[in-house]
């Protein structure tokens, strides 16, 4: 490891002081927030452009397509299957359901609509998981049927889990930072 990954990332090992033992709720919860905080700090201290940097042609996969890309899974999981709100994606659509990741462009303005609609996700998420009877709260999805809350939460530790090592290699692209 060379000095460089162990100085970026020095502050990051707050991202895991949460609980690893009890109750089922919270360290589900506790994982989830940890990967949370790891998608921000890929992010963290860079401007607009090198987020919306693209992996390598023809992908499109950016930091901030990523940003968008978690915002609309957040939503989708939370508000429209767990909740029931019947609510559009964000950055997706049918007619384009690659535009969280395709219309992830340079701009303050994108950056900052990006990161604000994924921390009102995250917001709604977090409450609805606290404010739940129990796991076992189920929704209907298109797509998987029947799911629970507890599904809900592995699912979205795994999503944010695949996309956080994506964002290492973006950001090891980047500026060469690289790391846990």
């Amino acid at each position: 490891m060379t000095g460089r990954r162990a100085e970026f990332f020095a502050a990051s090992e707050t991202r895991f002081t949460g609980s690893t033992t009890g109750d089922e709720r919270i360290l589900l919860a506790d994982v989830l927030a940890a990967q949370r905080a790891t998608l921000e700090l890929k992010c963290a201290g860079l401007a607009a452009e090198p987020l919306s940097l693209r992996s390598a042609e023809p992908s499109t996969l950016s930091l901030l397509g990523l940003v968008r890309h978690l915002a609309d899974v957040e939503r989708r999981w939370f508000r429209r299957v767990l909740a029931g709100q019947e609510v559009p994606a964000l950055f997706s659509s049918e007619a384009d359901p690659d535009g969280d990741f395709d219309g992830a462009v340079s701009g303050p303005g994108a950056v900052a609509a990006a990161w604000e609609a994924w921390r009102d996700e995250v917001a709604f998420a977090e409450s609805f998981a606290a404010a739940a009877p129990d796991l076992d709260a189920e929704g209907e999805d298109g797509w998987r049927g029947k799911v629970s809350l507890r599904w809900v939460l592995i699912h979205m530790i795994e999503e944010y889990a695949r996309h956080n090592g994506h964002a290492d290699l973006l950001r090891e692209r980047i500026d060469g930072a690289a790391g846990l």
